[in-house]
């Protein structure tokens, strides 16, 4: 969005003062329409993180980023190493999803849907609000002296601050070693899973570090999202804008003075109140223009309408809007890059989809023992030895699982077991196995067999090996 001729604002990011010291932010407490829609959003998606590692469909949690095992499960569906192909889409259809919500409406998912934002400006700031006051109140209380006031509100705050980071923190692990597991150590006594407690203890302090000092400086230097915004964003994305022909005018803005006609004098509406600015999470002053500090919040939006409904001027001086809409009032259109981005976003969703349904609950794999060949055995038999391994991606156990061959008259034994054995639930099966083909049924040198998995006489999976045999033979 255009900003004015002085450009010196872009130098330093809003929360470095000119001393390069951390310019701390001290916001107002919003409130308006859209404060309201976020609040109900907020709560959620608030609502919905602390409950999904503790869902479960067809005994799969939910939600699982077992990273040390390889386990992970997407909305219920289980994704094991073999999987990883499936879960690589899925990650990818997640980023091109928010590429195409920003490549239309800027930065949205920072301001409504990002955790950091949510936690930071529904949990923490409010719970702010509630023990040290509103804005002034706030910048008051950290000019005075250490007074048995100021002491008991810090030690309150920070108190309710460690006790939900630490309700976070436990939350994080169960997405990471599932909620069975952590309820388990939790009814056995954290010291007996001291190398699970020390984690949980220093992502306790991650987290409490990161909302309770770190704050907005997560957005604004950690995150590189903020930074990708400024490749996907065009003329053309809706973003949080200062309508800049409106409020400027022909002589820029102008304090307001009752009954004055600022039309006839040239001014914008924008009566300069800075309230804009002193309730914006980030610090910064809209009126610059676009800026990758900028969350699209809206609570810009709320003061400012609030504001121009107090002086009687139309709402909307600080709004939802594009480049274009302000400039050239184009209304908002899909773009030929947009419509490439969703029709990506719907193949990759497409090919997903199909992947899951051709995917089994169950996966066989069958190798050739390493350093071994065949072995001539009585009868004309020649045998080969495999070793094979079945992965169970369901909760519930496989019984009487045997193999068989498909289209061979053979034998099929395996190694210090009977005919038949069990998978574990969300476990797998593996040993050792000897296929025995008579001579006269070897076309060559390698035959390929296919073996079929079976559950008792359901079929459950089918895998194919090289069979080897004697280079020639009568």
């Amino acid at each position: 969005m255009e900003a004015p001729d002085n450009e010196s604002f872009r130098d330093s990011i809003a929360t470095i003062n000119e001393d390069g010291k951390r310019a701390w932010v001290f916001p107002k407490k919003p409130s308006g329409k859209f404060y309201d829609y976020r609040k109900i959003v907020s709560y959620v998606l608030l609502a919905f993180l602390f409950t999904a590692p503790f869902v479960k469909i067809n005994g799969n949690q939910f939600l699982l980023f077992n990273v040390l095992e390889r386990r992970f499960n997407i909305f219920g569906f289980p994704f094991w190493p073999q999987d990883f192909h499936l879960f690589v889409i899925s990650m990818i259809i997640g980023v091109i999803f928010i590429t195409v919500f920003t490549v239309a409406f800027g930065r949205i998912f920072c301001g409504w849907i990002c955790p950091q934002t949510i936690f930071l400006e529904m949990v923490f700031r409010r719970i702010e609000y509630w023990i040290d006051g509103d804005r002034g109140a706030q910048m008051k209380l950290k000019r005075t002296k250490w007074t048995p006031e100021k002491i008991r509100k810090r030690v309150l705050k920070h108190t309710i601050f460690i006790i939900i980071s630490f309700l976070i923190a436990n939350v994080f692990l169960a997405y990471l070693i599932g909620s069975d597991k952590l309820l388990n150590y939790v009814t056995e006594g954290p010291f007996k899973h001291l190398g699970t407690l020390f984690p949980l203890l220093i992502f306790t302090g991650l987290f409490y570090f990161v909302f309770s000092w770190f704050r907005e400086q997560v957005c604004i230097i950690a995150c590189p999202y903020g930074r990708l915004q400024g490749v996907l964003l065009d003329n053309k994305s809706i973003i949080v804008a200062y309508d800049h022909k409106r409020g400027e005018g022909e002589n820029g803005r102008k304090k307001f003075r009752k009954n004055e006609d600022r039309a006839a004098l040239g001014h914008g509406d924008c009566i300069d109140c800075m309230q804009c600015v002193h309730v914006c999470p980030t610090g910064i002053d809209i009126r610059n223009g676009t800026q990758l500090e900028c969350v699209n919040c809206t609570a810009c939006i709320d003061e400012c309408d609030d504001i121009m409904e107090k002086v009687g001027l139309p709402k909307g001086l600080i709004r939802y809007a594009s480049e274009d809409n302000i400039e050239k009032k184009e209304p908002f259109k899909f773009t030929l890059r947009l419509k490439a981005y969703i029709v990506v976003l719907f193949v990759l969703t497409g090919v997903l989809i199909a992947m899951l349904q051709l995917r089994n609950d169950v996966e066989a794999r069958v190798l050739r023992l390493p350093g071994q060949l065949f072995e001539h055995k009585a009868d004309n038999i020649i045998s080969n030895v495999f070793t094979y391994k079945l992965v169970n991606k369901t909760t519930k156990e496989i019984n009487d699982v045997n193999f068989k061959l498909k289209k061979f008259k053979g034998t099929i034994k395996l190694v210090s077991t009977d005919k038949s054995f069990v998978v574990p639930a969300q476990g797998l099966a593996e040993g050792t196995l000897f296929i025995e083909l008579n001579q006269s049924l070897i076309k060559g040198d390698k035959t390929k067999l296919t073996i079929e998995v079976y559950s008792g006489k359901k079929l459950i999976e089918t895998t194919t090996v090289n069979f080897l045999g004697p280079r020639s033979y009568n």
